[in-house]
């Protein structure tokens, strides 16, 4: 079972939070091991559970219910499995295409695994959950490259398998849910990459040849011009979101502290190297470490050349896949490492 898409933002800020805060009493998830019908979904659905009946998260817009909390609070004393299916018209309310069943999973998120998985989801990094079929044992994998392993399958070799498996698919760049052969068991591995969202803050035909790029990309992008809208926007940043600051007004610093104290998201921001001198010094001014201030890409883009408004929003949006990526952007030719 293969599936992509992308589950909504901020449902899975919410998911994440209440992972982290139900993590050291014990985390059931459920999850979807096999489906039909419902026509196209999103991958990477998942629902946890505490014993006490508190929920989070949601399997089809909810239309499953029925079994799926019983299976998140029974999930945290061992795993089990159970059939689920929704008539037309219940589906339909619900806004999905078509009738359809589902052969759930439930199982416990142990609390290492719990917390690493919620902190990730809540952050907007790439994160990723393997288990057997059976949910016996259970691996989180986290960061740009899913290079933070927690947990494990019970072996070095099923170990092995599944974090191949994780990291094959984050190559793909999408959220996916998968059922991948390992010996003579199955594993099923959901990963989550999250979409980055553009914030241009500023106007001009580079702020409209970034908002066309990143549509091409499939990345949400916005673009505004009043400081305490941008403000806000930054405050509520994600690791996948992304801010291009046009506008050289020494009133935007304070969104550049701000966002620089946080560390999260990419922060990139516009001008000359006379321009970035002088923001620099005014950032220091109002007490940014030098460890902060190195966060702030700016000249925000790749060194390309770029002449027109196009090619500088190409410059752009590469440095951001490169440093969600953990990449620095060379030449391929010039490295001797994986390709993609």
């Amino acid at each position: 079972m293969t599936e992509a898409g992308a589950a909504p933002v901020s449902g899975l800020r919410e998911l994440g939070a209440a992972l982290r805060k139900w993590a050291p009493d014990g985390v059931g998830v459920v999850r979807v091991l096999a489906r039909h019908g419902f026509g196209t979904v999103e991958s990477g659905q998942l629902v946890a559970g505490t014993a006490g009946g508190a929920v989070a998260g949601a399997l089809y817009r909810g239309t499953l219910d029925d079994a799926v909390l019983p299976l998140a609070a029974a999930a945290v004393s061992g795993p089990q499995t159970r059939e689920a299916h929704v008539a037309e018209a219940t589906a339909l309310d619900a806004g999905l295409a078509c009738a359809g069943g589902a052969t759930l999973l439930g199982h416990p998120l142990p609390a290492e695994q719990a917390a690493a998985l919620g902190e990730a989801l809540e952050r907007g990094a790439p994160a990723a959950l393997v288990s057997t079929a059976q949910g016996a044992g259970a691996i989180v994998l986290a960061g740009p490259e899913l290079e933070a392993v927690h947990g494990s399958l019970g072996t070095p070799e099923l170990d092995t398998e599944a974090t191949g498996a994780a990291r094959g698919l984050l190559r793909r760049g999408a959220t996916a849910t998968e059922r991948v052969p390992a010996g003579d068991v199955e594993l099923l591995v959901d990963i989550w990459v999250p979409v980055p969202s553009v914030l241009v803050a500023g106007a001009g035909a580079i702020g409209e040849a970034l908002l066309a790029q990143a549509g091409l990309l499939g990345w949400a992008a916005r673009a505004e011009t009043d400081l305490d809208a941008v403000h806000s926007a930054v405050a509520a940043f994600t690791d996948a979101d992304v801010l291009v600051l046009l506008d050289h007004a020494p009133a935007f610093d304070v969104v550049l502290v701000d966002a620089l104290r946080r560390g999260r998201g990419f922060i990139g921001a516009l001008g000359s190297r006379r321009t970035q001198a002088a923001r620099r010094e005014r950032l220091l001014a109002a007490g940014l470490t030098e460890a902060e201030l190195a966060r702030l890409h700016g000249p925000v883009g790749l060194d390309l050349g770029a002449r027109t408004p196009a090619e500088t929003a190409v410059s752009i949006v590469a440095q951001v896949v490169a440093a969600r990526s953990g990449r620095t952007g060379s030449a391929l030719a010039a490295g001797d490492g994986r390709i993609g």
